[in-house]
């Protein structure tokens, strides 16, 4: 077993880890540090498999931006987030943690690609990583592509519900009322006859006082 399919194993192993400390922490801070930490270790191991343009993608759009995303989902899901701001001393041991893990990754990362002469492709002779990955990611690895799409989908609908709970007080629009809504139901027409004003009449004279005894 060489340097590279034992860095192979740790990454995973670390992704795995993460990735169970995702759903399992309680505080949504420790939860986005262990995502950016699984994101981090599967890139790793894309690297490690050749598959060079994958990882840097997922470092770039996942770890970049896809992590803004989350957090908005988590103000959207009106969380206490007071605790949170008190100060970031508490979570310091868990930012480090992540840090030098990632650190660690990135200098065995470094180590391996430096040992490894050629390239850890299916077939190096068949033109670019990215034309490779493409080629793979469409013929022989469509239905496993298709099914995490449809994860993803299930995934944001998910997420769109839970932000569209009942709050008293909120208006709410209902699109298959408005869609069968009728002229008559938002415009009624009244017939009614024309009536001349009638004069004004003068205020009646105040009643005289009657002397008292």
């Amino acid at each position: 077993m060489d340097l590279a399919q034992i860095a192979f194993f740790v990454f995973a192993a670390a992704a795995t880890l993460s990735a169970v400390a995702v759903i399992s922490v309680k505080n949504p801070v420790h939860a986005a540090l262990s995502l950016v930490l699984t994101f981090f270790s599967v890139a790793c191991v894309w690297i490690i498999a050749g598959a060079e343009f994958l990882g840097v993608a997922l470092i770039l759009v996942y770890v970049g931006a896809v992590m803004v995303l989350f957090l908005f989902v988590v103000m959207m899901l009106d969380i206490d987030v007071a605790p949170l701001r008190e100060g970031y001393v508490r979570y310091l041991p868990v930012g480090l943690l992540v840090a030098i893990v990632m650190l660690v990754e990135m200098l065995t990362l470094i180590g391996v690609k430096a040992s490894v002469v050629a390239p850890l492709t299916a077939d190096a002779s068949n033109g670019s990583n990215t034309k490779w990955l493409a080629t793979a990611l469409f013929t022989d690895f469509l239905l496993p592509f298709e099914i995490a799409a449809v994860i993803l989908t299930v995934a944001v609908i998910a997420a769109v519900m839970l932000t569209l709970r009942r709050r008293p007080g909120a208006k709410h629009q209902n699109p298959s009322e408005q869609s069968r809504v009728r002229a008559s139901d938002r415009v009624r027409m009244i017939k009614m006859d024309a009536v001349k004003p009638a004069a004004p009449v003068a205020p009646a004279e105040a009643a005289p006082q009657e002397a008292k005894p």
